[in-house]
């Protein structure tokens, strides 16, 4: 289906259900809006375990809408539910408004993170959150995950999160443990779980939103950031940007988080960090994640001191754990060439198409992240990586 088909497929349903506001249920119903939801409905999901629990209420605490359409949903239950200590409080993503549910459909989005919380997060010994349910309409797009609350027991990054050398450690770590996990999994070589691969999601955010006149629009936009030496260069960016996707259709499969930048990540007590936003999962390769993290959460005074290190320390983490042994410079030269997918993540979010929210990040971050990644590629010559 054409990137226009499928957007005007998407307007239509959206349509439909601002009409019929269609109240969400029964245990398959899907809310097409946080007021569709009730107390039913979310009994199914948080009092399936205890008999004649219900929840007898909820409320909504502040809209938070970027790329989803978030929110804390509060509860209360009754006798049976209190006693049974019960979660107060959940958090909800779901896409509800037209532009969110044109964003996870036409990039293929709404089924990645679906996928995971629903398959994949159980099998993996990391630190994510666990969901009450996560389910989407495969016609109209909307879809909704239910997250345990971590409000007040983890700190949620943002864009002026300092991350230590022990933060960039456990972020390392984190990555080694569910790329090693995954590695050979048959849901990824075998596509059960039907991710896409990194290639064909890229392919896709290329067809359907328009990524390589976005991300060109983004550089342009963000010259006062990037490096003279490589704003001169900007004709052969998006080039190596596609290059260095093309090197996943020959690098051998894990599962991927593929949007690994600092506010999906937050930090457990003093250094530990976890993922919670799993929408751009995909098979691909593990550089792809370990560029990205890297590039995007490290200061770059910070980088240029500690990237061999952890590097070193990652693929001593995928070897301990069963995986390979990887030869170091090999896996620089892969961290080097996909730096500039990670660039393309960020100049795409300054200057977003039509087809995708205009807020999803702030400029502020974007603009950050766009001059950390910038100046990775500078120092390390990554032109020269493939």
């Amino acid at each position: 289906m054409t990137s226009d088909n499928l957007a005007e497929q998407i307007k239509t349903l959206y349509e439909r259900d601002q009409r019929t506001k269609t109240k969400a249920i029964s245990l398959t119903d899907i809310p097409t809006s946080y007021d569709a939801m009730t107390s039913e409905w979310l009994s199914h999901f948080l009092c399936a375990d205890i008999a004649g629990a219900k929840v007898t209420d909820f409320h909504f605490g502040p809209a938070d809408d970027g790329s989803t359409n978030r929110r804390q949903i509060f509860l209360a239950y009754n006798e049976v539910g209190q006693s049974a200590r019960l979660p107060t409080s959940i958090f909800c993503k779901g896409s509800f408004d037209l532009m969110n549910r044109m964003n996870l459909g036409l990039c293929g989005a709404a089924h990645g993170e679906i996928t995971f919380y629903s398959k994949i997060r159980d099998l993996l010994d990391i630190d994510a959150p666990r969901a009450y349910h996560a389910a989407y309409d495969p016609q109209s797009f909307a879809s909704v995950v239910l997250l345990e609350d971590l409000t007040g027991k983890v700190a949620f990054c943002s864009h002026n999160t300092e991350i230590t050398k022990g933060r960039a450690q456990s972020m390392v770590r984190q990555m080694a443990s569910y790329h090693t996990s995954m590695s050979g999994h048959p849901g990824i070589i075998e596509r059960g779980f039907g991710l896409p691969t990194f290639v064909e999601f890229w392919q896709r955010i290329e067809a359907q939103v328009f990524m390589e006149k976005s991300s060109n629009d983004g550089f342009l936009a963000a010259e006062d950031v990037i490096p003279p030496r490589l704003f001169a260069r900007f004709p052969e960016v998006y080039p190596a940007t596609q290059r260095a996707v093309a090197q996943h259709s020959e690098l051998p499969w894990t599962l991927i988080h593929s949007d690994v930048h600092l506010k999906n990540w937050y930090v457990r007590g003093g250094d530990e960090m976890g993922l919670p936003d799993w929408h751009t999962c995909s098979a691909g390769h593990w550089s792809r994640d370990f560029a990205y993290a890297i590039s995007v959460a490290l200061t770059p005074e910070n980088r240029r001191h500690w990237e061999q290190d952890l590097l070193q320390l990652y693929l001593s983490e995928i070897q301990s754990r069963g995986g390979p042994k990887i030869d170091f410079n090999d896996a620089w030269n892969l961290y080097r060439s996909q730096l500039f997918p990670a660039l393309a993540f960020w100049t795409n979010t300054l200057c977003p198409s039509d087809m995708q929210p205009q807020n999803m990040q702030p400029q502020d971050a974007a603009r950050e992240f766009i001059r950390r990644v910038a100046c990775a590629i500078d120092d390390l010559d990554a032109f020269d990586a493939f």
